[in-house]
Order: C-alpha cells, then structure tokens, then sequence
C-alpha cells in the first residue's frame, strides 16, 4: 500500500481496507504485549521504550506505511492506561464503544469541517438535529433550547463564562463557584479578563446553599454566575441543585432592594450554570435521571458523552435553555460566511463555536444515539452505578480497608484503615509503577483516598474482589 493513498473518495475505502488488518493486529498484539490495565516500570522504562522504537521522528527515508502503523500503534497499545480493562479506574477516562470508535474513523477519512456549509454539508445538518435533541433532553420544557459541541467540559464551562460576560457589557461579571468545582472555571475567569472566583468552602464536598445566600448578598448589585456542580471530580458528588437555583432566582429581590430599597421591575437574577460534565448523561436514565432535578433551572449546562457517555474523545456539549443566548458568538468572515450567502440560505456555521476548523465529531454521537437510544445507554449508566455500589460493598466487607461514604454515582473513595497519607500515595504508585492497577487519588475530611472510578460495564464482580485484593495486598502489616 503507498502511504500516499487518500481515505477519500471512491477508492478510500479501499485503501483503508487494506491498511485496517496491520492497524487491528497492531492493537491486539499490543494490548496482550502490556498484559494489564497499563504498562509496567513506571514512566522511565516507558520513555525509554517509545524512544528507542521511534527512531528519529523525521527520518529522512520512511518505513512505508504498513511498518509505521504495525510498529507505531504496536507501541501505543502497549504503553496505554488502557479504559477498557476493569482494573483501569482511576479517572473519568472512559472505554469507548467500538461502534462510536469506527464511526469516528469515518469521521476522518471524510474530513468535514464545520466551519462552512460546503465543507460540510450532511454534517452541519446532522449536528443541529442531534444537538437539538440532547438540549431538550435537558430542557424538555423549554420553547428553544440547544447546544454546541465542544471539546469537553473546560471549553463548555469557558463558553457558559463568556457567554454570561457578554449578557453585562461594561459590567464586570462575579462569579461563585464550590471548592469542590472544577479548576476549569479559575481559569476561564483569568482567560476571559474578569476578577477572580469567589469560592465557596465545600466541607462537606457540596454546595450549602445557606453559604450561597451569603455570598449572593455580599454581591448585591453586581451581575453574578453561579456555576454548580453535578458530579465532582474527586469523588462525584451532586451539588443541591433545586435549592441553589431557589437562590439564584431569588437574588434579584434582594439585590433590588439593597441598592434601591424597593424591588426595581426587571432587576436581574444570579444567573445559574450546572457543570455536568460527569452526571449529565444520567439523563438517559429512568432509574437515575432524578439526582439531576433542577438541572433544567440553569441556563447553561456543560455535558460530557466521553464519560458517561462511551465516546472517543472529545464529545463535549454547552446546552443553553434559550438559544439566542448563542447569538453573541455571531461572527463573519466573508471566504466562510459571507452575507450574501446567508441571505441565499447557506447555513453560517461560525456561530457555533469559537474554533473555526471543527472536525465532525457529532457523527460518532448519532450512531450512537441510532444503535442504542435512551434505553440502551440509561442500561449502560445503570450497571456503572450498581459497580459502584458493589464495590463499595466489598470495600465495607474487608476488615483492612475503610470506605469514605457510599457512592453517588461512580466514584468511590477508600482507603486502608490506620494508613497515613503518604503510604496511601505510595499504595497507588507502586500499583501503577508494577502495571497492575490503575486508582486515583482524592482529598476528603483533610485526608487522602484512593479513588476508583467505575465507568466499564463490563466490569464484573470478580474484578472488583481482585482490585481489593491488590490494594490489601500493597498495604504495609
């Protein structure tokens, strides 16, 4: 095969047909090659290793294209922290379905970007019908909801932050956020120019709304977001969303009568964002969907379909409850937009996003949704949540470990009793530097846990017992 054969066309799928054979025995063969949930030896033999396979990374003459891909995706495979396998449960890193992962091999070879209609002319209406459908699923009650896609939660919640900016020129916005929120909104607050954070103190690792209360009447005249959290990182918790949006709502009559004494008609309320990012796609849950009351009161929501949503990074959403909210990222730039153009019907695509390339990585999404609907994936959520609670319950069994508190919703912290903080951290490193399991770490009540995250439904109970039996057996007598 020449390496300069093209995935498109008449003749791509030829081409890739002859090249798929290497790439699959390459990821098999790597995958038994690291014989774990990750490869073994720790940082400095791995380094070592895809240094020494490389070679140069600009050779003057290449390989061809079959030995690139066998010896290159060979190396990958072998050197991952592989989701897929039961004992990889550190992080929100979850094992994407095969049919979203070929679904996304279509997406590149064809290549559309939705920066312009005639780049992408089935793929810019197949994103506006599957976005449409995932913003009603969190407003269902809403006359004009939506959302965009984006790269993940740190771009959503930017967007929600700029989009809320732009709602007060020449005001600068406040934002109040939980300790326990994701870093991502430190950051776009320094990104987008405005004043830092106030955060919350989380002790209990959620919002207190009596806190909030406090904090909105320190605010009192000042246009203000309140960015909630369904679903923290450390050890997925759910902000008390009902309430928190109670007292975003009612904020503009305190507000009012602080700076006027008398409630001022039209005064605005704290705007409220609810960070989904993890919980959100308990929404396809009949079981579930409940923890998530009061998502719909926020006017933005940031979603995540690669975790709890087994896609192939990055399958990120923004959901506004209103959609013209979205006309500020309005934009022109006449090669791609061009008034005229518009005003003959071809769709201006620009307004989407702030990227202008865009890769079509709804498409993966809506095989998805087709294969599977809502049943299908509120199944997959389901068996997720009871991991996590089975695992919680081994942990409650074992006479050495201590639970931290039942499970949310995946995440659950343990740690083993009379461990102080530095060997809890040694237990996990010498599990990842032996390639054996892969937990992460959490800080709860001023002490480290381990942290395993159950986002493989095909995790079994066996597996769980073994990954108890592994930190055991790491824990010094």
């Amino acid at each position: 095969m020449c390496a300069v054969s093209l995935a498109g066309g008449a003749s791509g799928a030829d081409a890739l047909r002859e090249l798929l054979p290497p790439l699959l025995d390459a990821l098999h063969e790597g995958a038994t090659t690291r014989g774990g949930p990750l490869p073994a030896g720790g940082p400095t033999a791995v380094t070592r290793h895809v240094t020494a396979t490389l070679g140069p990374a600009l050779p003057e003459h290449g390989t061809g294209a079959e030995e690139a891909l066998r010896t290159l995706v060979h190396t990958l495979a072998a050197g991952a922290a592989d989701p897929a396998h039961p004992l990889c449960a550190a992080h929100l890193h979850t094992p994407p379905l095969a049919l979203a992962a070929v679904a996304d091999l279509a997406a590149s070879a064809l290549n559309p970007s939705l920066d312009s209609w005639d780049q992408a002319p089935a793929a810019s209406t197949l994103e506006a019908l599957v976005t449409h459908a995932l913003a009603a699923e969190a407003y269902p009650d809403a006359p004009r909801p939506d959302a965009l896609v984006t790269t993940g939660g740190t771009e959503s919640n930017q967007l929600a932050l700029l989009l809320a900016r732009e709602r007060h020129p020449g005001r600068p916005l406040r934002t109040v956020v939980g300790a326990n929120a994701h870093h991502s909104f430190l950051r776009a607050t320094w990104l987008l120019g405005l004043p830092a954070p106030v955060v919350l103190p989380t002790p209990r690792g959620t919002v207190d709304p009596a806190v909030l209360d406090h904090a909105l009447d320190d605010l009192a005249g000042q246009p203000v977001l309140v960015a909630a959290t369904a679903g923290t990182t450390d050890a997925g918790l759910v902000d008390p969303l009902p309430a928190i949006a109670d007292r975003c709502a009612a904020h503009h009559t305190r507000t009012a009568r602080t700076t006027h004494n008398t409630p001022t008609p039209g005064a605005t309320p704290a705007d409220l964002h609810i960070d989904a990012a993890y919980a959100g796609p308990l929404l396809f849950s009949a079981t579930h969907r409940t923890l998530l009351a009061g998502l719909d009161r926020a006017r933005t929501v940031t979603l995540d379909l690669h975790k709890l949503g087994w896609q192939p990074a990055a399958a990120g959403l923004l959901a506004v409850r209103d959609s013209t909210d979205l006309a500020v990222l309005g934009h022109t730039a006449d090669y791609l937009n061009a008034d005229d153009d518009t005003d003959a019907g071809l769709p201006d695509l620009l307004g989407r996003s702030l990227r202008t390339t865009r890769r079509p990585d709804v498409l993966k999404t809506a095989v998805t949704l087709r294969a599977l609907g809502r049943s299908g994936l509120g199944a997959l959520v389901d068996a997720c949540m009871t991991l996590a609670q089975d695992l919680a319950d081994q942990v409650e069994k074992s006479p050495r470990l201590e639970l931290h508190a039942r499970p949310t919703l995946t995440t659950v912290l343990f740690r083993p009793y009379d461990a102080d903080d530095p060997t809890v951290a040694s237990i996990r490193r010498t599990l990842l530097a032996e390639g054996r399991a892969v937990l992460g770490r959490a800080t709860a009540d001023g002490r480290l846990w381990l942290k395993a995250t159950l986002l493989n439904p095909h995790t079994t109970l066996d597996d769980l017992v073994q990954l108890i039996t592994l930190v055991e057996g790491s824990t010094p007598r």
